[in-house]
């Protein structure tokens, strides 16, 4: 009695959500101009079935202060990208990760100012 393949198919995996590279070095960019203002020092990366998540600490032992969220399954309605604040509301949505990514960058130009 031979097994056949076609009869019993292996269950599918579904592709693994990830950070593109031009996408991670955005990010990083990012974080490094936030930890050299002294505001961000650590960082940590979780994947998930359904979104890929950037989250920034101010120290590692506290919650994030900010999360950066990969969500495909949301890219052709709010879009895939999601900036999160330390209570976890959506600070937030876009399409593109540069144009998401602004809100960020504005609070960091004002943390540098003073």
């Amino acid at each position: 009695m031979s097994l056949d393949n076609a009869a019993h198919p292996l269950p599918r995996r579904a592709p693994k959500i990830w950070f593109e590279r031009q996408e991670f070095d955005m990010i990083l960019n990012l974080y490094g101009r936030g930890q050299m203002a002294g505001e961000w020092r650590d960082y940590a990366i979780d994947d998930g079935p359904e979104a890929v998540t950037f989250s920034i600490f101010r120290r590692a032992s506290e919650n994030p202060l900010y999360r950066i969220e990969k969500r495909p399954a949301l890219a052709n309605r709010q879009g895939q990208w999601c900036v999160l604040g330390a209570a976890g509301q959506v600070l937030k949505r876009g399409h593109e990760l540069g144009a998401t990514l602004d809100v960020l960058e504005r609070k960091l130009l004002k943390v540098v100012k003073t």
